[in-house]
């Protein structure tokens, strides 16, 4: 079968006999993951599945095996099994209101890039349960533009999000977060008085483990190599201390299992958190994970540089001034019943740290 640049057209929704397609990668779809490559000729397919084709090995690049990772190169041919789109019953489009939302949310916007202050609860892309995220709202909002996302950030983290506006700008970019030349920082609160100083935790981190069909990220000798910075910022006597974290490397919930590792989990993190600890900053306020990616950093290759922050929300700040101010003493003090975290995990973290 001849080789086409056509998108997935031959795929109508409820074709009986879907055929195989033969793809072969554009000039404007080079460097592209091969998962968001395919995400986007299989718009009707779950992603579930789309995941599910490439890890059985029936969707082939150069008549290899491939990952959902890989990048894909010009002139590079793509096999796609045969594979029927359902009807879908929602819009394919994100709703307005989201889009609207979005667009409020951009900082800044040059030839190549856009910079977002995320907001919590949105995601960065569509798939696992949410059909659209970020980046769907963005090519609503701007059709014909390639954006990509450069980086994610988890749906319950606010904060700086890089979308590439070019190609040239994507792949420069990957290569930087590659080298470990662009720098990410968070503002974090976690639990009780953080007493290790500024310190780093380079602990390895699996990624691939479910608990109840769940992604959960746990650290342990055969994971991939993690490594955090954290730093004090400001101290709540044993409540609580808000740390800056710079990333060095880009795991999945790296800071959340980081800071739970040390003892110190990250308020408002249901999944890794004390759930004790959390219901009592609820009291005070919190509705949410403390968790803000605040500022990011890089050289341009070609030259110049680029830096960018945002500040913490109106209701991250608003609780660290109740706490700062001393007030909800009541409360207090049944956070700093939680607040210490037991010796085991601060043992732990000490030797972590000074690896």
């Amino acid at each position: 079968m001849p080789y086409t640049k056509s998108p997935a057209a031959a795929l109508i929704p409820g074709e009986k006999r879907p055929a195989v397609q033969h793809l072969e990668v554009g000039e404007n779809e080079v460097g592209q993951r091969l998962d968001n490559y395919l995400q986007k000729r299989l718009g009707g397919l779950p992603r579930s599945r789309l995941y599910r084709l490439i890890r059985k090995g029936e969707v082939r690049v150069n008549g290899h095996r491939a990952g959902p990772e890989q990048r894909l190169q010009l002139q590079d041919r793509v096999r796609v099994p045969p594979v029927r789109v359902a009807a879908a019953d929602e819009p394919r489009a994100p709703p307005r209101g989201l889009v609207e939302r979005i667009g409020q949310a951009i900082v800044h916007e040059d030839a190549n890039v856009i910079v977002l202050d995320k907001p919590t609860g949105v995601a960065a892309h569509g798939g696992s349960g949410v059909s659209f995220g970020v980046i769907e709202a963005l090519r609503a909002a701007r059709p014909g533009e390639p954006l990509e996302l450069v980086h994610r950030l988890d749906r319950d983290t606010s904060g700086c999000l890089l979308i590439a506006r070019r190609r040239p700008a994507l792949r420069e970019l990957h290569a930087l977060m590659r080298e470990g030349a662009f720098e990410k920082r968070y503002l974090v609160l976690v639990r009780g008085k953080w007493e290790l100083g500024a310190k780093r935790i380079d602990v390895p981190l699996r990624t691939d483990t479910r608990v109840g069909g769940e992604r959960t990220v746990r650290p342990g000798p055969s994971g991939k190599p993690s490594v955090s910075d954290f730093r004090p910022v400001q101290f709540f006597g044993r409540t609580a201390t808000l740390m800056e974290v710079t990333l060095r490397t880009g795991r999945t919930h790296q800071i959340r299992v980081h800071a739970a590792y040390a003892g110190h989990p990250v308020a408002g993190d249901a999944k890794y958190g004390d759930a004790a600890f959390n219901e009592t900053l609820r009291g005070l306020g919190l509705e949410r994970m403390f968790l803000h990616a605040h500022s990011l950093g890089f050289s341009w290759p070609r030259g110049g540089e680029f830096s960018i922050n945002t500040p913490l929300p109106t209701e991250l700040a608003a609780l660290i001034d109740v706490l700062a101010s001393g007030g909800g003493d009541a409360r207090r003090r049944s956070v700093r019943a939680a607040g210490s975290p037991p010796r085991a995990a601060r043992r732990r973290a000490r030797r972590a740290a000074d690896r």
